[in-house]
């Protein structure tokens, strides 16, 4: 009886497994810090970094949102839309005016909730394909996007330029709602009972609809707080820039499906890890600034975001060990003469 209780207290003692996908990609940026400062030191000097880190933080929240989705085995293609029409919004529709920040960035998260709303109803109700869905939401975005922009961009407000733009004791603001937002989704989904059954309806849609969880619901809300995540993104955005293009949401589409693979979440479904695709956020931004270094152009830059997408994917959906085993059994027997 004591050898059962001893061993009992042993197990629930045992420290949680680490992510595969976060020691990945720590080691992953480790190692560019490396190869950075041994072929391109420019990339790694503290000016760089220091303008580095406000992007990659805009990229770490937008990614947050896809996570959510991809976690729900889906995929979200209305990125560039709901980040550019956000940003439109406020640069446009509040232009000089730093009392109508407020006000319009408000109508730009009612905006954003209703895309997240439709989104989930066309694939959680209506049983739409993801892509599909999406891609025909994101179409309607850009069309919102002309009608308000007519395609030429505007500056920032000053406020905006301030809160999104500056730092506190040399941290990029953007930095600081960059973690914040990483700590609360990770706390809600890893640490809340709704967290915890937004889980399991992504691991396991019919086993969770036979244990009585709302799987609709619970795959509408992971759409609808991703759009709430790309707003977030998107305000941070166009505080940095001086003058973002009525397109800027172009180039987040496939860095944040890239996120979120290179950090471990399976695009099939399942558990995700928030913090490993925060950092591998941070590790595509100095990626790209590394390679800008080296002199390389932005058609090379995208294809070495692909090439990472293209690794994360390989990395984290084949199954090495099954493979590995088929290979194996396929190799003819050699019998060697004596």
């Amino acid at each position: 009886m004591d050898s059962i209780t001893e061993t009992s207290v042993v197990r629930r003692r045992r420290p949680l497994p680490v992510s595969r996908g976060l020691v990945t990609v720590v080691l992953a940026l480790l190692l560019l810090v490396v190869v950075g400062l041994v072929f391109a030191p420019s990339s790694v000097s503290s000016g760089a970094v220091q303008g580095m880190l406000p992007f990659a933080a805009v990229l770490a929240v937008i990614a947050l949102g896809q996570t959510l989705v991809v976690m729900q085995g889906g995929i979200d293609l209305s990125v560039p839309g709901s980040v550019s029409l956000t940003i439109v919004l406020v640069t446009h529709q509040a232009y000089g005016d730093d009392s109508k920040v407020l006000p319009v960035a408000l109508l730009a998260l009612g905006v954003a909730v209703l895309t997240g709303l439709g989104n989930g109803f066309l694939i959680g109700r209506l049983g739409l394909n993801p892509i599909v869905a999406t891609l025909g939401t994101n179409a309607l975005l850009y069309a919102a996007v002309l009608a308000v922009s007519g395609g030429t961009p505007r500056e920032t407000t000053a406020l905006l330029a301030r809160l999104a733009g500056g730092s506190t004791l040399g941290v990029p603001h953007a930095v600081l709602v960059a973690v914040l937002a990483t700590v609360v989704t990770t706390v809600l989904v890893k640490k809340t009972a709704a967290g915890r059954r937004f889980e399991a309806v992504g691991a396991n849609g019919l086993a969770a609809w036979a244990a009585g969880l709302r799987v609709e619901g619970f795959r509408a809300g992971g759409y609808v707080f991703a759009q709430v995540l790309y707003w977030l993104g998107a305000l941070l955005l166009a505080g940095i820039l001086n003058k973002p293009t009525a397109y800027q949401g172009d180039g987040y589409l496939l860095a944040s499906v890239a996120a979120v693979v290179l950090g471990g979440t399976s695009l099939l479904g399942g558990r995700g890890n928030l913090v490993a695709t925060a950092l591998a956020a941070l590790f595509l931004i100095q990626l790209d600034q590394f390679v800008l270094a080296l002199g390389v152009d932005y058609a090379g830059k995208t294809l070495v975001q692909s090439a990472a997408f293209a690794i994360g994917v390989a990395l984290y959906t084949i199954n090495w060990s099954r493979l590995r085993r088929r290979v194996a059994a396929r190799r003819p027997d050699v019998t060697v003469a004596t």
